[in-house]
């Protein structure tokens, strides 16, 4: 059985690009082996619901607990600056997102609105980038990263903070904050972004969005996985199984291990001091974590020479990702896009993520 806001059918779209093929399908592979909930192979809807449940519990074991989200301050919005761009007016803006805790973000709003009409709206999350939320808007010396910014042209309303140690919170201090990791932070931020889109008037509050490359790829990810008011999570080199992690020798020296970098403050330090840094000890893994989108839309882009998320991993947990969203009957909302690049979010990537958003917000 369907859920009603999923009565649509989203079609295959196939996209192809000079320069390497980048098809954006949905899902059609026979699904693999479906989870298991307390020694039972997972065949019900009901049965994945109770097991979506430990899947959060225990991403919060690693994570530490989500905050309370009910009482929460204004948004005490104050407005930095703005400029004018192709179709948008851009402001920089800081809001409350709790006691003590202001986030720096960009928003975007079309410069023609028809009257009555609300827009869906989309949160912009960036990778390691040091210019954090302006990497997204065009500043990064990389390209194909300013997806923020593509969006804003396309008449989204479109919302990009700051993630902690980046942009204008470069000197957060981790110490001293109340989360046990700077992953529950970004989750909890992020999350209050949702209620802030939802907050504007021009706004629909049922079509909200999130787009992330890399560190916003993973981001995205758990976002989807924590707020089910997000029904379209597009992520970008976000993810692989954590046993198919490995940025090489050099990297495992520096940080410790092959799962170090995922243990810094910024990430889940957690997953050093609690469990080793050994994947089969950790409670989750990425393949738990998307299928907890079911049977809302995901997207990922995982290119064919990622160094970072090793493309295997992420062939490998869609497997059990295919198998949850078998199970809402929601395939159809399961994309893929295998580019034959590196670590990046290459624009028939990019434009294959887009029709698939189009075809959900704006059919």
């Amino acid at each position: 059985m369907r859920f009603s806001i999923y009565s649509w059918r989203i079609p295959i779209i196939v996209v192809l690009f000079f320069a390497g093929a980048c098809i954006a399908h949905r899902k059609s592979e026979a699904p693999g082996p479906s989870f298991v909930y307390k020694g039972s192979k997972i065949t019900t809807v009901e049965q994945w619901n109770k097991k979506r449940k430990t899947i959060l519990a225990h991403m919060q074991e690693a994570m530490g607990s989500l905050p309370d989200l009910k009482r929460n301050p204004p948004f005490d919005v104050h407005v930095l600056d703005s400029t004018t761009g192709k179709g948008y007016k851009r402001y920089s803006i800081r809001f409350t997102v709790a006691k003590g805790e202001n986030l720096p973000a960009l928003l975007y709003l079309p410069l023609e609105q028809t009257a009555g009409k609300k827009i869906p709206a989309v949160i912009a999350l960036h990778g390691t980038d040091e210019l954090g939320k302006l990497s997204v808007a065009g500043y990064s010396a990389l390209a194909n990263r300013d997806y923020a910014k593509k969006l804003a042209e396309c008449g989204y309303v479109v919302l990009a903070p700051d993630y902690p140690s980046f942009g204008d919170l470069a000197n957060y201090d981790f110490d001293k904050d109340r989360y046990l990791s700077g992953t529950m932070k970004g989750i909890f931020d992020h999350m209050r972004c949702v209620d802030y889109l939802q907050s504007l008037s021009m706004v629909d509050p049922a079509k909200i969005a999130v787009i992330g490359h890399s560190l916003g790829g993973h981001n995205a990810i758990f976002l989807g996985a924590f707020d089910q008011r997000v029904k379209v999570v597009i992520a970008s080199c976000g993810w692989t199984l954590f046993p198919y992690y490995d940025l090489g020798p050099a990297m495992e020296k520096r940080y410790g291990g092959k799962l170090g970098p995922w243990a810094q403050k910024r990430y889940m330090p957690l997953l050093r001091e609690k469990y080793q840094l050994q994947p089969e000890r950790i409670p989750f893994d990425f393949d738990d974590i998307i299928a907890t989108i079911a049977p809302r839309v995901f997207f990922t882009n995982s290119p064919l020479r990622d160094a970072n998320f090793n493309v295997a991993g992420v062939r490998a947990g869609l497997k059990n990702i295919s198998a949850v969203y078998k199970l809402y009957n929601a395939s159809d909302a399961l994309f893929t896009c295998f580019p034959d690049a590196t670590h990046d979010f290459p624009e028939a990537a990019t434009k294959a993520a887009f029709q698939v958003l189009d075809s959900v917000f704006k059919r």
